[in-house]
């Protein structure tokens, strides 16, 4: 019993201020100004890529500026290699299965990456979740014009994440990020932290695929959530987060696209796709805020952000929207806390992963 109270407080626990203010008006500016340069040109069904692009800024949160840039420039090649992936995936309609097998091994080499420059936020849950969506929506423009919007959008990141760098112009020559090699038993870790990943993301797409879903990949990215925690209690603990957070989140997206007197698209007729570009940079600055304290809090905001460039892009029944992506947030969930729980990591990797948080 005194360890199930430990649990639940721990479940409800606030992690302690760190620069979280500075940090996501960084990523709100970084969504802002791509976001709103395509609602000015009539084109917010493009945003999915401009965001995905823009989440480079939530990488290297807390580094000196001139770390901070390359930390985030390899983020940004992750993050911009998934979205290409799933726009080619798109372009070409490739899905059910073929996405399956494609974002499984994205997982794995995902992980081995994010493990050997040593990304944080931890772990290839953002590149997955690119890929996926990205794969998922029709491509309305040419392959070249949605990498590009991403690219873009990463590149703006980065100059907002080194902009502050100009008040103090200090730079250290041959400065580089603490980032130690996979070698040996660490080696061996990371090859099993990958191994999860892939296991976890390919059963959960699997689930989907088989129960018929048109949205597998939000169950493989729930399905990465788990497995970034430090150990297994952590681990369990993100699970739940992600399926509490993602279910309040859902009632903010009913809110919005359920016709009420509550919705904000009632007093804007007509302008439906202006109204939700707007609320995808509103809730982007709470998403960084909480991100690093409450992962659960983060996804209250996180979910409006995923659902509603969605609906931008590919527009679909908002019932069906809602239960699919609690339905396949919970399958995608239970199956990363499962594979936690089954597949141990070997001893030492979570004091690695503490020791390089």
């Amino acid at each position: 019993m005194p360890a199930l109270i430990s649990h639940a407080r721990e479940l409800h626990r606030m992690g302690p201020a760190n620069n979280d203010h500075l940090s996501a008006v960084r990523v709100a500016l970084s969504v802002a100004v791509p976001g709103l340069f395509l609602i000015l040109i009539g084109r917010p069904d493009l945003m999915m890529y401009a965001v995905f692009g823009a989440l480079t800024g939530m990488y290297g949160r807390n580094e000196t500026h001139q770390l901070r840039l390359k930390h985030q420039a390899q983020a940004a090649l992750f993050l911009v290699g998934g979205l290409t992936i799933g726009v080619f995936l798109s372009v070409n309609h490739i899905q059910s299965w073929w996405l399956v097998l494609v974002a499984t091994f994205f997982a794995g080499a995902g992980s081995l990456y994010a493990d050997a420059v040593r990304l944080r936020p931890i772990g290839p849950f953002f590149g997955i979740l690119a890929l996926g969506a990205c794969a998922s929506v029709p491509t309305s423009v040419p392959f070249t014009t949605a990498v590009l919007i991403g690219v873009a959008s990463a590149a703006f990141s980065l100059a907002v994440g080194f902009s502050g760098w100009f008040r103090r112009r200090t730079w250290v020559s041959g400065a580089g990020r603490d980032v130690p090699v996979l070698r040996g038993p660490q080696r061996q870790a990371a090859l099993v932290h990958a191994a999860r990943y892939s296991l976890a993301v390919g059963v959960a797409g699997a689930i989907g695929v088989l129960s018929g879903s048109g949205h597998p990949h939000w169950a493989m990215a729930a399905a990465a959530v788990p497995l970034a925690g430090a150990d297994l209690p952590s681990r369990v603990h993100r699970g739940i987060h992600r399926i509490v957070g993602t279910f309040l989140g859902l009632g903010i997206v009913a809110v919005v696209l359920f016709p009420s007197p509550l919705s904000p698209l009632q007093y804007f007729p007509g302008q439906t796709a202006v109204v939700l570009a707007v609320l995808v940079v509103l809730c982007q600055f709470p998403t960084e805020l909480f991100m690093s304290r409450h992962y659960g809090w983060a996804m209250v905001f996180f979910t409006p952000v995923v659902l509603l460039i969605a609906q931008l892009a590919a527009p679909m029944d908002p019932g069906v929207l809602v239960m699919e992506r609690a339905i396949e947030t919970f399958v995608g969930a239970v199956v990363g806390i499962a594979v936690a729980v089954l597949v141990r990591a070997p001893r030492g990797w979570a004091a690695h992963n503490r020791i390089s948080s």
